[in-house]
């Protein structure tokens, strides 16, 4: 509650998402989350908020300038990395949490059941 006492512009949001604004006027929808976020969250994810709202600033900033935002997305573009959901989750197995995988054999599909229902 700190850190929402502390940040207007999140008591803002709070606020906001109470009254029903991002739900269609249903104020209980996401009740459940707030209540996570501000009794029970272990991740402590408010505390990130003031430096996001930061950077949101600096992200408003940049857009004016097209030809600045136009080189930085080009750029953003150009640098990533591939991205591929199996090679994220192969990478945490091997490198974070340090466990093997197990290839999953599906009865009577070869393992392709899912695909093999598409054609």
């Amino acid at each position: 509650m700190s850190f929402v006492e502390n940040h207007p512009e999140l008591e803002e949001v709070i606020r906001l998402i109470r009254s029903g604004l991002f739900s269609r006027g249903d104020s209980g929808l996401f009740q459940p989350l707030l209540d996570s976020l501000l009794h029970h969250d272990p991740s402590i994810v408010f505390a990130d908020c003031a430096s996001y709202f930061a950077c949101q600033q600096e992200v408003s900033k940049a857009f004016q300038d097209e030809e600045k935002w136009t080189r930085m997305s080009i750029l953003n573009t150009a640098r990533m990395g591939w991205f591929s959901s199996d090679r994220s989750i192969r990478e945490y197995c091997d490198d974070i949490w340090k466990i093997s995988t197990v290839p999953v054999q599906l009865h009577g599909t070869n393992g392709l059941g899912f695909l093999q229902s598409l054609q």
